[in-house]
């Protein structure tokens, strides 16, 4: 998982005559419209994208039970039959919804909910499991579609951007619709996938804009359009302020970006602080002087996991040491793959009770090998409590180096360079890690997982 770093901006000069016009364009429910390439029998039907990762074979079974005499592998899986995809309805355990089709919105169901919660809302929505794989591949396409047309391009997840129009060609033209409407089209060619674009003076309009008229949609605003078209709407709806905020704003009788804009800045100074009161004024009068950057370094990566039923430290111990192994391992296959090396590991625990817990230590050199980030983060879990039953666990390096930056990375055998380092970690890595374990190197507590 990438988080916001500081970042390299690339300010674009402006011609003389032109205005700048910024565009944020999102996919509409892009997990869930990558899927229903893979399944179009499911176009118009609620769908609900979460829970368990995606095999090949997971539908095998239900289809030998529909028909034992027909011979299923090949079978494509425009192919198969409504019947064998599972209903909300069935769904038990603890998972959440990463998206949802447009048709299972309207039942109220939205990302990041439960989808026990869900299948109260909808229990006939069709439940697909997650396919980070195929998301990440429709991602790079659609990227690179952008890239081709207007190449000042800010890269912010796997479904949305920033790009500046200023200087493109088409981008002044009816405010940016022009240049929107390419980009559209030939991103459907490519992907057959929609977006939506809202296309404004600046990033905080821009993104505000293109939820506007989703799925499909292109929004123009400009200055002028601020108080008929932003300030009706909810404070929420400003990127930036999160639902805590929203509350505190409640409270002062501010419901909508209007009523923001016209309460008294030094009251909100008051209320919020210099920084934020100064912001929160700011941005409901539309202003935003952030430029789009073309090039970022991750602050850290991390991979994380929720248990289906509570684990505890005692009875779980070998199912949580397996858990643990494949995170570190994971991390260490990120790093490598990105081409970085980390000072500082983390682990991260959540509790039965939703408590969540986190622990780090910087160390005196960069690493990436998968033996060393399990060793440093099993030494961390002697700082928590293992009391308590772990719904959650995860694992994090940070202060990220480059590998070519990086002077003298200690690998696995504490002197290996960047190249050995990096080539340490392969498929023997998990046999190399408990082979450490069993052993007790590096201080290891055999009472821990």
């Amino acid at each position: 998982m990438l988080l916001d770093a500081p970042s390299v901006t690339q300010p674009i000069p402006e011609k003389p005559g032109s205005i700048r016009r910024i565009a944020h364009l999102d996919m509409d429910a892009f997990y869930a419209s990558v899927e229903l390439l893979r399944y179009p029998q499911l176009k118009g039907l609620p769908v609900v994208i979460g829970g368990a990762r995606r095999r090949e074979d997971m539908y095998q079974e239900r289809l030998m039970a529909l028909d034992p005499t027909r011979d299923w592998r090949n079978t494509p899986p425009s192919d198969i039959p409504l019947e064998i995809f599972p209903r909300l309805s069935t769904y038990v355990g603890r998972g959440v919804i990463t998206t949802a089709t447009y048709a299972a919105r309207q039942f109220g169901i939205g990302s990041a909910m439960g989808l026990m919660k869900a299948s109260q809302l909808c229990p006939d929505a069709v439940l697909l499991p997650v396919d980070f794989d195929e998301y990440r591949k429709y991602s790079r396409l659609f990227k690179e579609v952008i890239m081709e047309i207007a190449p000042v391009m800010e890269d912010r997840g796997v479904d949305e951007v920033y790009i500046d129009f200023t200087e493109t060609a088409g981008g002044q033209r009816q405010g940016g619709r022009v240049l929107a409407r390419l980009i559209q089209k030939c991103i459907f060619d490519a992907t057959q996938l929609t977006c939506s674009i809202g296309v404004a003076p600046n990033k905080l309009l821009a993104k505000m804009a293109s939820e506007i008229n989703k799925p499909n949609g292109i929004c123009i605003l400009y200055e002028k359009d601020i108080q008929t078209q932003i300030w009706p709407l909810p404070c929420r709806k400003i990127n930036g302020i999160g639902p805590k905020t929203d509350e505190r704003l409640k409270a002062l009788g501010i419901n909508l970006i209007g009523e923001l804009a016209n309460y008294d800045p030094q009251l909100l100074i008051a209320y919020f602080g210099q920084n934020y009161g100064r912001w929160l004024n700011r941005a409901a009068h539309g202003l935003d002087d952030a430029q789009v950057v073309t090039y970022s370094e991750p602050v850290s990566l991390s991979r994380e996991t929720t248990f289906e039923r509570d684990l505890s430290a005692r009875h779980d111990k070998e199912r949580l040491g397996e858990v643990f192994t494949k995170l570190c391992v994971q991390v260490a296959s990120d790093l490598q793959r990105k081409g970085y090396l980390g000072k500082t590991v983390g682990i991260k625990l959540k509790y039965d009770n939703f408590k969540t817990v986190t622990r780090d230590q910087t160390l005196d050199m960069a690493i990436g090998d998968a033996k060393l980030i399990r060793q440093y983060a099993g030494q961390l879990l002697k700082r928590v409590d293992l009391n308590k039953r772990i719904r959650l666990l995860g694992v994090r390096m940070g202060s990220l180096v480059r590998v070519d930056s990086s002077n003298g990375p200690v690998g696995s055998d504490g002197s290996e360079g960047s190249k050995g380092l990096l080539q340490g970690v392969k498929s023997s890595a998990i046999e190399k890690i408990e082979s450490h374990n069993q052993s007790n190197q590096g201080g290891m507590n055999q009472e821990l997982f």
